[in-house]
């Protein structure tokens, strides 16, 4: 704060910065960026992006540092800034950009390490900032694109190596100086199975981030680059000041937790991540050493992405109303052992990394439940994909792809009943409409309903899980299903009971009904006029369930998230038949009269 303070002095003397302009430039930079991914949004023509939103924008300034980003899916929290500065340092240092430059790569791994792209099909692009020909930014965009010409439609077979996961783009100028270069245009486009869509989306996201690097340069000449450049620093010494406040209010020690993934032993699982998080006063640092090492398949994380799955914890856990920019990440230190789960190394294949993110933030939750359980968040339903490939009901043509990253339940809190049926943490992307899939794709939705009974019992519930079953209309149909949480369930908090596994199922209920050996695998064939039935995974509960507020569950017996049977059995009340009360049965008075006395 002290530095923050310095700075605004030294600018009030000038009579330039005062704390109302300091906010104005927050939430300027903070709305270039979210009108960056507004953009791409609206101009997309692909569903996984204009209906999902899997895109996120942050603007830095001239030394990469983060000065805002609009994170719509928490896995880029970080990763954009994290990419940056791995070009800068590696590939293409500051003095050679310039204005209307262009700079694009999909490559996970950056001189040796894994700290640029978090998977093949996000490209991430970024245009410098001048003003009267003095760099003063960057604007940076990530993009997931639907298919990159990978071994499998959209990248998602069980890839063995970075190879199997399509062109690998280096960090090049896609345009230099604003002319476009046609021919590394050419070669993208010629590696894909849906050019149209890849060339729209990639033209709408080059043109996005020139806008906002358009207003970026606004900014500065309006208010001027010393002041802005002052104003920006006060707020990235802010944000750390207020982190490092909040660090410090967890008590000094060491916590340890062990999570599994690949639990029903798919593809040679389980396997084990471990984590020991060590508070020091106002510092905090993850070391993930123990953890098990990368193997041949997609789901290992590279280091950039495991960053983001820790700085999206610590933003769950710290003040949410902390500008997010590079001070939030100052106190916090990471050892990520190479090689490893969580520090992917060439040439791993990292495609469903996502399957080890969301254990990341399960992992760690359940350390600081330790000692902050009022902070954390109850087990989630983890990493849900659910994708169909085919080709159209009448033959040829191009493939089409549809899908969605599926919701389930999340954890609850210590004050609040975890979601219903949402993509949780570092996912959170919207459920794509039905009608709208139904519109481009050979497929039939038949039900998605809230999964009764799913989510973990507890004084506050876990969120429930859904159920969602549709008929496949195309020809040569393939699914990709991806799901976690199938023999260890999601776990409570406090003596929060355990939410509900997910398990898939072709053809439920009709002839030659088949439930899928596995939650996650390779391509499964599905024939046309074929059903696919997910039924999700839910989120652990919290605090004990006879102690719950008889009126919630009443409620959630009245919204159909609960049943009677198992409000008596693990709530321990009856609930009456028009829903007027609920009476306790001889478990639930025990407890109250041994609680009051």
């Amino acid at each position: 704060m002290s530095e923050a303070i310095t700075m605004m002095q030294a600018a009030k003397a000038g009579g330039a910065l005062t704390p109302v302009l300091i906010e104005i430039i927050r939430n300027a930079v903070r709305g270039i960026a979210e009108r960056t991914t507004g953009r791409m949004i609206r101009a997309s023509t692909s569903f996984i992006v204009k209906e999902m939103e899997d895109c996120s924008a942050a603007v830095f300034d001239r030394e990469g540092r983060l000065l805002a980003e609009s994170a719509n899916i928490p896995i880029h929290l970080n990763c954009v800034g994290v990419c940056l500065k791995s070009i800068l340092a590696n590939h293409i240092p500051v003095e050679d950009w310039a204005e209307g430059d262009i700079v694009g790569t999909n490559d996970t791994y950056s001189h040796e390490t894994s700290l640029a792209s978090a998977h093949t099909n996000d490209y991430i692009l970024f245009t410098p900032v001048f003003v009267a020909g003095e760099l003063v930014g960057f604007v940076g965009l990530m993009v997931h694109h639907l298919d990159i010409g990978a071994a499998t439609p959209g990248t998602r077979g069980w890839n063995l190596h970075i190879f199997h996961e399509g062109l690998r783009c280096p960090p090049v100028k896609l345009a230099r100086r604003g002319v476009t270069d046609e021919g590394i245009l050419a070669v993208i486009l010629n590696n894909t199975r849906l050019p149209e869509t890849m060339e729209n989306d990639l033209k709408a996201q080059m043109a996005s981030i020139l806008a906002g690097a358009a207003e970026m340069r606004d900014l500065f000449s309006r208010y001027g680059v010393a002041t802005v450049d002052a104003g920006l620093a006060a707020l990235i010494a802010q944000s750390e000041t207020r982190t490092r406040m909040v660090i410090e209010e967890i008590p000094d020690g060491t916590y340890r937790h062990t999570e599994r993934i690949l639990d029903d032993g798919a593809k040679g699982g389980p396997y084990t991540l471990k984590v020991a998080i060590t508070v020091k006063g106002s510092s905090i640092l993850f070391d993930f050493t123990g953890t098990d090492p990368q193997i041949d398949g997609p789901i290992n994380s590279p280091l950039s992405a495991t960053w983001a799955a820790i700085f999206y914890v610590m933003r769950c856990i710290t003040d949410p109303e902390v500008p997010s920019n590079e001070g939030c990440k100052t106190p916090i230190d990471v050892i990520a052992p190479p090689g490893s789960l969580v520090n992917a190394q060439r040439p791993a294949a990292v495609f469903q990394r996502m399957v080890t993110c969301h254990t990341i933030v399960d992992l760690v939750m359940g350390a600081l439940a330790e000692v902050i359980p009022d902070r954390v968040v109850a087990d989630s339903c983890g990493c849900i994909y659910n994708f169909i490939a085919s080709e159209p009901r009448e033959g040829g043509g191009r493939i089409s792809m549809f899908g969605e990253a599926m919701p389930g339940g999340l954890g609850a809190t210590a004050k609040a009943d975890g979601a219903n049926v949402m993509s949780c943490h570092v996912t959170n992307a919207p459920l794509p409409p039905i009608e709208a899939i139904e519109a481009e794709n050979p497929v039939l939705y038949l039900r998605r309903e809230i999964q009764v009974d799913s989510g973990g019992a507890g004084r506050m519930r876990g969120g429930n899980g859904q159920v969602l079953t549709y008929r496949v209309l195309g020809r040569k149909a393939q699914l990709a299903h991806t799901s976690q949480k199938t023999v260890t369930h999601p776990q409570g908090i406090a003596g929060g009971l355990a939410g509900q596994g997910g398990r898939w199922i072709v053809n439920e209920g009709l002839p030659g009904e088949r439930v899928l050996d596995h939650a996650i695998g390779d391509y499964e064939p599905i024939a046309t006029g074929d059903t696919v039935t997910h039924y999700t995974a839910s989120g652990g509960g919290f605090g004990d369930p006879l102690t719950r507020a008889p009126d919630a569950v009443v409620e959630d017996v009245r919204l159909g998230f609960l049943s009677r049977q198992k409000a008596r059995e693990v709530y321990g009340l009856v609930v009456a038949d028009d829903l007027s009360g609920a009476a306790p049965t001889a478990a639930r008075s025990t407890l109250t009269a041994e609680t009051a006395a």
